[in-house]
């Protein structure tokens, strides 16, 4: 489908692509907002930018995250810049979520830190 978005699509989440496709062939067939839908919305947005970027942030350096998966228990030390799980560097703990599972995990709610805004 990589003639519809210019992009590869993704490998999961699959209704969030079956909503985002239906809206992008209607877009195709009937044309896409209006000027007026597009002022408006901008004024709903008000200053804020097209794409904001959450902050994120990591637990202190030296935290020792601990999470059981399928019977094992796994230990992420938090370090200056990155985490070490398994004796191997890792910029991001959605990398460390993703080895331990073979899938894509956002990295914070996998550890448990999603309602903490790390």
């Amino acid at each position: 489908m990589v003639g519809t978005y210019e992009s590869e699509t993704p490998k999961f989440n699959r209704t969030h692509l079956e909503h985002r496709l239906t809206y992008r062939l209607q877009e195709i067939a009937h044309g896409g907002l209006s000027e007026k839908t597009i002022g408006r919305l901008k004024v709903l947005r008000g200053n804020k930018p097209d794409s904001p970027k959450r902050r994120t942030m990591k637990p202190p350096a030296g935290v020792i995250l601990i999470r059981e998966y399928q019977g094992i228990e796994h230990r992420v030390r938090v370090l200056t810049d990155g985490f070490d799980y398994d004796g191997k560097k890792y910029k991001s703990l959605s990398a460390i979520a993703c080895k331990i599972t073979g899938t894509h995990w956002k990295g914070p709610r996998f550890f448990g830190l999603r309602d903490t805004r790390y």
